[in-house]
């Protein structure tokens, strides 16, 4: 029998998985950047996170509460097995069967936040399935995509929303001309600082609840700015400079896409709709300014996004069993007996907007709220 691959215990980021990781210009979430800023500002307590060598790829994961499972946080948009850039199916089953030997007459594993069409995902499902492990997949989360074409620019993109969106971002585009002052900060410096803490001052009289790691954001767009990625916009009110709605994009140039982690409206100003109108700003100027053709509105299926991006990115997860292990047996019984109550229910797998993030333990989600505002 051949043995386990060792599991290595770091707080940070070891050698070979820098080496392995994507420049973040070219996969932002699977970068140094990511992974580094996640160690240092979102560890879940009573989380371990280990790093699995498997052939080629390093993969990153969490001992959580005597399980391995996905490293993976609330602020997770997308997770992979890190690998060089040329792996091809060998590799990514050769991984998959590492982590098979890893997981051998162990309780079962959970992989979550994968996106459901990865190329990757198939060879190392059959690396684990080559283990003798079963990986039942389940429904998780989605993200919200508007893939611009070629010279659209920002008013095909705004010609191809729904009516209603359209026409309450030309009204309130009109009537903020008068009654707001649109910051957009990019690099490093003061006034970084003043805009973090204006997002932060956002935050704090918005609708939505406690942040679980309320310093990863401010982290995340201190490194992203370092690295050039960063679009931190502030929509102020125009008499007194007070800041009414904020959110912040991470570029990858390399793929001309923008993805909007957090965004924020003051709830006392939702009758203008700022957030609304910041949006509109971001994403005219993300198109117009830095040639974006693939706009990501980030995790979780709020229903307002919807309108601003038509495609859904499906984001699984994966349960990984050893039937010969007692709780492997008893997870996998667990599944299945809720795919078929599920099944009997006419239950959608892929969830409807609105709905919370699906699995056995949901994050939060992940964005703010324009579409509570009128």
């Amino acid at each position: 029998m051949s043995q386990a691959p060792a599991l290595l215990p770091l707080r940070r980021l070891p050698d070979l998985a820098r080496l392995l990781a994507e420049p973040p210009s070219r996969d932002l979430w699977a970068s140094a950047l990511w992974f580094e800023t996640t160690l240092a500002h979102a560890l879940p307590r009573g989380e371990e996170p280990l790093w699995l060598p498997a052939g080629r790829a390093v993969l990153p994961l969490f001992h959580r509460r005597g399980r391995l499972a996905a490293l993976t946080t609330p602020y997770t948009q997308a997770w992979r097995p890190l690998a060089p850039a040329d792996a091809g199916a060998a590799e990514w089953r050769e991984s998959g069967l590492a982590l098979a030997r890893a997981l051998r007459f162990r309780p079962p594993a959970r992989l979550d936040t994968i996106e459901e069409n990865a190329p990757w995902l198939g060879p190392f499902l059959e690396g684990i399935s080559a283990g003798g492990l079963v990986a039942a997949r389940f429904a998780h989360t989605g993200r919200w995509v508007a893939r611009l074409d070629p010279g659209a620019g920002w008013e095909g993109y705004l010609a191809a929303r729904p009516a209603v969106l359209r026409n309450t971002v030309l009204r309130r585009l009109k009537a903020a001309q008068r009654s707001t002052r649109f910051d957009l900060v990019t690099a490093p410096g003061e006034g970084l600082a003043a805009a973090i803490d204006a997002f932060r001052a956002v935050r704090a009289r918005s609708w939505k609840p406690d942040e679980p790691f309320p310093e990863f954001d401010p982290a995340l767009m201190r490194a992203a700015a370092e690295a050039g990625l960063l679009r931190l916009g502030v929509l102020r009110d125009a008499a007194d400079a007070t800041p009414i709605a904020a959110q912040y994009w991470l570029l990858e140039p390399d793929r001309r896409r923008a993805t909007v982690p957090k965004l924020f409206h003051d709830e006392a100003r939702r009758a203008s709709s700022p957030g609304t109108v910041l949006t509109a700003q971001m994403v005219r100027h993300l198109i117009e300014a830095d040639g974006v053709r693939i706009l990501d509105f980030g995790r979780g299926d709020d229903p307002y996004k919807a309108q601003w991006a038509p495609q859904r990115v499906p984001l699984i997860g994966v349960l990984l069993a050893d039937p010969r292990h007692p709780l492997g047996a008893a997870a996998l019984a667990r599944h299945l007996a809720g795919r078929l109550v599920r099944s009997l229910r006419g239950d959608d797998r892929r969830r409807s907007p609105g709905k919370r993030d699906g699995g056995p333990s949901p994050g939060p989600p992940s964005s703010g709220s324009p579409h509570r505002e009128r």
